[in-house]
Formats: structure tokens, sequence, C-alpha cells
């Protein structure tokens, strides 16, 4: 069940169908890869064929950006809500819990993991965090190692992207996870290292906004979103 927005496939899964499908998957031993899609990356694809070609190979894009919500209303598709790339994250985390899988968290500074596992332990008593390993780890061969070691179902990759998109489908075949997720800043976030917009702004998927607030400086990328939805009025 996809939607494509010039060029890029969207997934139309809401968080409890995507969840319940990468549980069956990961017992139907079929690897699976996750990217959070959003105007942003749709405009950047438009001038990079490769971005456009890595995006389309996963498995599940996810429609992380109120302009691909918005999209799918002027083109009346079935996209109802977002499904943010921290919440996707948080709800595995939730499900892997009460199905007994294990995760391994990959990137982000040194002790950003370590800071968000303890985090996610309160949060999910009883959740496998079965290891992390930085971002600044260069060794192929130690992150190959170190991640087969514990035999993990689940993988995060925070290393910013598209890098961690072009990881994970160089280490797919190479690790034993069955799914894999490009998770950007999350660790930072649950970690408490970087404050989300509050619950009201998330809600009305206005998170854009409160960081131009936060963030005036913003403004000429915010300037995107109204730039896709044209384009995409003009592609009907």
């Amino acid at each position: 069940m996809k939607e494509n927005y010039l060029g890029v496939d969207v997934s139309t899964y809401n968080y409890e169908q995507l969840s319940s499908i990468l549980m069956e998957n990961i017992d139907k031993q079929k690897k699976s890869f996750l990217v959070a899609i959003n105007p942003e990356k749709i405009m950047k694809a438009q001038e990079d064929e490769e971005l456009r070609q890595l995006l389309n190979r996963a498995d599940y894009q996810i429609p992380d950006g109120i302009g691909v919500i918005l999209a799918s209303k002027l083109k009346k598709g079935n996209i109802q809500s977002r499904v943010t790339g921290i919440d996707m994250m948080l709800t595995l985390c939730d499900v892997a819990t009460k199905n007994g899988k294990k995760i391994f968290m990959y990137g982000g500074k040194p002790g950003v993991a370590d800071k968000a596992k303890v985090e996610l332990e309160k949060q999910f008593p009883g959740i496998q965090i079965v290891g992390t390993l930085n971002g600044y780890e260069k060794d192929e061969q130690v992150i190959i190692e170190r991640i087969n070691e514990h035999k993990p179902d689940i993988i995060f990759v925070a290393l910013g992207s598209p890098t961690q998109e072009y990881w994970i489908v160089n280490h797919m075949d190479k690790v034993t996870p069955m799914i894999f997720q490009g998770v950007g800043g999350s660790y930072d976030v649950i970690s408490g290292n970087l404050k989300r917009a509050p619950e009201a702004f998330q809600k009305m998927g206005l998170e854009w906004f409160y960081r131009l607030i936060k963030e005036p400086w913003r403004f000429k990328r915010q300037l995107i979103l109204p730039q896709f939805l044209i384009k995409v009025l003009k592609n009907r």
C-alpha cells in the first residue's frame, strides 16, 4: 500500500498496522528497511537520482512530515496521519518489549545511545536492548561483529540522513537484524539532550512551526513546504 509523490514512494500504513507487519516479518525471517519521508527529502530527490532510488529501495517509507499528509489530501489519497521517525521507533520499542524481540542501537555521539537506552528501559520495563555502539566507530569489522554477537531482531541506526540509509542498504545482508530503521537525532531527543516540540504542536503536525519559532534561521528551509505542494498540484 503505497502512494507516489514526485517519484518518491510513501507507505499508507499507520503505527499499529506497520508495527504488526514488522513483527510478522521478524517471525518470517524477512528483512525490512524503514525510511522516513518528508517534503525536504522528496524535493532533494528531484535533483538527486541516487537519493530517489535509495528512498524507493526501502520496504516501508513512513510519512514523516505534515506536507506529505497535505499532498495525499490534495490527491485524494489514503494517508491519514503522520508516522514520525521517533514515534515509529518508540512504537517498535513497545511491540518489541511485548513480543520478546531484541534491539540494538547503533550511531550517535559517544554515550548518547547508552543514555537513550537507560531512558527506554525506564519507559518500557522488560525491553531487551542487547547492545549499543556509537557512530564514531569506523572499523567495519568491529561494527559488524559487535552487532552480530548480540543477534538483535531490530536495529536503529542514527547516522543522519541519508548516511544512515546508505549504511543500511550496504549492511542488511551482513548483519543479523530483520528490521532496520534510520532514526536521525532520535537518541538525542530520547536521552534528553535535545528538546522535542510540546505535545500540542506534535498532535497538530506543527513541530516544524515550533522549530521555526525557536530557530528563525530555518525560515528558508521551511519554504520547501509550499514549493513541494505547488509541484504536487502541478503533477496531478
